[in-house]
């Protein structure tokens, strides 16, 4: 009987450290993530992230006690950040093609056509032929510049109004002045004319982004059914969307129908449609979404730059005087400026390098997503993180830049860096796969209109403002426009010609 026991007891031990020896075998070892502050059940981060409601600025904070890479968690959804040149680069140049997705909340991803557009896409051959369509299509030097009339004519029906203003000594609204001629632009551009929806359409656009600008309670907790039920903004987003989608296929519909000598971006698509061949078919409900993705892109990022580039030179006198100095020194004993004339403006361009540098349109880029679990700076990424990287940080940190705060056109004199995605403490744009292909088009809508708003005007804060009292604080959202309307009062120094 002791020998059964004994027997029994033998197994009984065996099968113990068999069971424990395959458990311990199944059991992961734990990733090694970044450090990041202490997080809580359930909320995660967030406690530390209300402090300002700019995420880019907090972040900012954060990673000077955590690191340059650091791991945080938006309610169930985890996260890195990245906040340094290093970081930058290890994200969007060495591991590019692990980090190519896109994050796609349900607030945003309901907004851009259930993440069929280019923005959001997921990384894969569809993705690939939408931006080859988009940059070899659309985005050619040729095709940018065939627009060329288009950004002419704008400028100069800008100009018009705003002489009118100078005229009666009124000051100007120069944020929503510069918003509208931009929009204006780009409805042109990409249909081909201004259009009798264009007003509500514009409306439509800027309420979708206004509500995928915020992370809302289903971006938070995208498994949980009850949460995607409580969120309103996602049901928002597709009213806003049934109502671009309407007005883009009436858009849609009378390009189809009409003449013109012009090519728009929409033209282009149809007749990309109409010839066929292409490896992923251009259908009306992928071009609705490419439309989607070029306005909603494009007219806000650059009414944006624009905004920052005036408000810049406002506060730096000094800046203002030399920009405007070498624009009526180039263009001295003419009544109109071209866009011939804008390519040889050197210290403009600088200009808007250094405005870039400190106001990045997207701070935090558009963020990406961990498509492989990858080890970046001795750290674990899991699959499924998502990764922002946090440009404007990067643009203001004293490691990188002298007087990091400062608006100093002249750094970019000796230094050659350049915002094309090969400089890491410089990407306005991002880089690598998920690069904005947009740049091109962005600065030529804006550049003839700075360099004009300058030779023709000189510009007065209202009375009683210094230029330290331009307020400098950006809005929420994935685009930092100014919060408040920079006022402004012109008054006209060569009289702009008639539009």
């Amino acid at each position: 009987m002791e020998d059964k026991q004994l027997l029994a007891v033998a197994v009984a031990v065996a099968v113990a450290v068999l069971l424990v020896v395959v458990l311990c075998k199944r059991r992961k070892p734990r990733p090694n993530l970044p450090p990041g502050p202490w997080t809580l059940p359930v909320i995660g981060s967030l406690h530390h992230l209300m402090r300002s409601p700019l995420l880019f600025r907090v972040l900012r904070g954060l990673a000077h006690k955590h690191g340059p890479l650091m791991a945080i968690r938006l309610g169930e959804v985890p996260a890195v950040v990245a906040s340094s040149v290093e970081a930058a680069q290890a994200i969007l140049k060495t591991h590019d093609a692990a980090f190519a997705d896109r994050f796609a909340p349900a607030t945003f991803a309901t907004a851009a056509y259930d993440a069929t557009d280019l923005i959001l896409s997921p990384y894969g051959e569809r993705w690939r032929q939408l931006r080859k369509v988009v940059v070899q299509e659309m985005l050619t030097a040729a095709r940018v510049q065939s627009f060329r009339h288009i950004r002419e004519e704008e400028v100069a029906r800008f100009l018009h109004d705003v002489a009118a203003s100078a005229a009666a000594g009124a000051a100007v609204d120069f944020s929503n002045g510069v918003l509208k001629l931009v929009n204006d632009t780009f409805v042109r551009e990409c249909v081909g004319s201004r259009c009798k929806y264009q007003d509500e359409y514009l409306d439509a656009i800027h309420g979708a982004i206004r509500l995928s600008s915020g992370i809302t309670v289903a971006d938070l907790y995208p498994s949980s059914k009850m949460m995607q039920m409580l969120g309103t903004a996602p049901r928002k987003a597709l009213a806003c969307r049934r109502r671009i989608d309407r007005i883009l296929k009436q858009i849609i519909q009378e390009n189809k129908e009409a003449i013109t000598d012009h090519e728009s971006f929409v033209s282009v698509l149809l007749r990309l449609q109409n010839e066929g061949g292409m490896p992923i078919e251009l259908t009306d409900e992928t071009i609705t979404a490419l439309m989607f993705d070029m306005l909603g892109a494009g007219s806000d990022t650059s009414s944006t730059t624009l905004n920052w580039a005036m408000t810049e030179l406002i506060r730096s006198p000094a800046a203002m005087a030399k920009a405007q100095a070498e624009v009526r020194e180039a263009f001295k004993g003419k009544s109109n400026v071209t866009e011939d004339d804008v390519a040889g403006l050197s210290y403009l361009k600088l200009v808007f390098k250094e405005t870039l540098r400190l106001h990045p349109t997207s701070p935090l880029l558009i963020p990406r997503k961990c498509r492989e679990t990858t080890r970046v700076m001795g750290y674990d990424i899991p699959k499924g993180t998502t990764v922002f990287v946090n440009v404007w940080a990067i643009g203001r940190d004293p490691m990188y830049w002298d007087d990091a705060e400062e608006f100093k056109p002249e750094r970019f004199e000796t230094n050659n860096l350049d915002f094309r995605g090969t400089n890491y403490e410089f990407l306005p744009f991002g880089a690598g796969r998920r690069m904005c292909p947009g740049i091109n088009l962005g600065l030529a809508n804006i550049e003839l209109a700075l360099a004009s708003l300058l030779y023709h005007f000189d510009w007065k804060l209202p009375q009683g403002m210094e230029p330290k009292d331009v307020d400098v604080w950006e809005t929420v959202g994935v685009v930092a426009s100014k919060k408040t309307s920079l006022m402004l009062h012109p008054v006209t120094f060569i009289p702009p010609p008639v539009a």
